[in-house]
């Protein structure tokens, strides 16, 4: 059985904690036993899932403490005797292979599932640790192109270097369910609306208070519009600030954090994602696969566009041109809403068929090392 240590660092609810999650589930865990290794500042560590499916959950110093961080990765990698690291953290990911190297892992895997953009510490941290990307891992990996490109080069990923595995979702499980949508739909008071989504995090990458100003340009235009986010982060306060500048604080709803979200896609009209940088947001083949129309920020990279559901506006667009477009979209799409999730596998999101493959991916690239 190959033992395979997963770097997680900070996981919250969201993309990356789900990502490493459905390849956990379907992975054959006969042949693949995984632990993860998570920082103590996370809030949405899968430690009871984690367990339950077979494996250990190891919660460490985060990075910031490097010192202690990185002697509890080598203690931790040493007592247990780890064919692989695996690491989801980006170029943080230079401080779990270097341990690794340490303690001669053999197969040391960097994977990158986002990329950076100015203005945020932490980006500018990763442009910092990105030249090192390649000099404690032997195997590079990423959830989408535009990711391999922008944290390993293009030279290596034109020489082939650099091995691509997209964010995953449990297709099937995310079909379309009219009587969960009717359901979700009439417990929150939303029948007669168009129901416009956001589900991630309050943060710049996100662009949250972009997507108030999209909101706001769609409510003068459709009396019946409202807007649902879902998440949490620290600019809450500042699009709450908008949100009551704009006057529709009545037509904005907050859900606050919740893991109970299929129910939402379904509830949804539309979901309205304006973000600045992306890797593969995990949201995009969830939505497209319960048909419910993506509109997206041309930052994001065209893989996420699973089926035609998928629309990509520029961000130098003005929020009234994105309405329009929106609005358009949306209400030609609701007479016939149905399930995507054939496409959605055709486009190679299944997490089933990519756990499969990654766990080829271990045997076979151990073999070289």
């Amino acid at each position: 059985m190959i033992k395979v240590a997963i770097i997680g660092g900070l996981l919250h609810s969201g993309g990356k904690k789900n990502l490493i999650m459905e390849f956990y589930r379907n992975i054959d865990k006969s042949k693949v036993q995984m632990d993860l290794i998570a920082d103590s500042d996370s809030n949405g560590i899968p430690t009871e899932e984690w367990e339950s499916l077979g494996g250990k959950v190891f919660v460490i110093t985060p990075y910031k403490n490097l010192i202690a961080h990185e002697c509890a990765l080598y203690k931790i990698f040493k007592e247990n005797n780890y064919d692989v690291v695996h690491g989801f953290d980006n170029t943080l990911n230079v401080f779990a292979m270097f341990v690794a190297k340490l303690a001669g892992i053999k197969l040391r895997i960097n994977e990158s599932i986002s990329m950076g953009h100015k203005g945020e510490l932490k980006n500018y941290i990763k442009l910092i640790l990105k030249p090192f990307s390649k000099l404690f891992a032997n195997r590079y990996m990423a959830n989408g192109v535009d990711c391999g490109i922008w944290q390993f080069g293009k030279k290596a990923y034109e020489k082939g270097d650099v091995t691509i595995f997209k964010t995953v979702i449990n297709v099937e499980a995310n079909a379309f369910d009219k009587q969960l949508r009717d359901d979700t739909r009439a417990r929150h008071g939303w029948n007669g609306n168009v129901v416009y989504g956001f589900i991630g995090r309050f943060e710049m990458q996100k662009n949250p208070l972009f997507l108030i100003d999209i909101f706001n340009e769609i409510s003068k235009k459709q009396d019946n519009a409202k807007l649902v986010i879902i998440g949490h982060g620290s600019m809450k306060d500042q699009m709450e600030e908008r949100i009551k500048n704009y006057g529709i604080a009545d037509k904005v709803e907050n859900l606050g954090k919740t893991e109970n979200i299929k129910q939402y896609y379904n509830a949804f009209d539309a979901f309205i994602l304006p973000s600045l940088y992306e890797g593969l947001p995990v949201v995009a083949p969830e939505s497209q696969a319960c048909g419910l129309p993506m509109f997206m920020s041309t930052e994001i990279t065209r893989e996420a566009a699973g089926c035609e559901l998928a629309t990509f506006i520029d961000l130098n667009t003005p929020a009234e041109k994105w309405a329009d477009i929106i609005i358009e979209k949306t209400v030609s799409n609701m007479p016939i809403r149905r399930s995507y999730v054939n496409e959605i596998i055709a486009a190679g999101f299944d997490s089933k068929a990519e756990a499969e493959r990654l766990q080829n991916y271990y045997i076979q690239e151990l073999g070289k090392v």
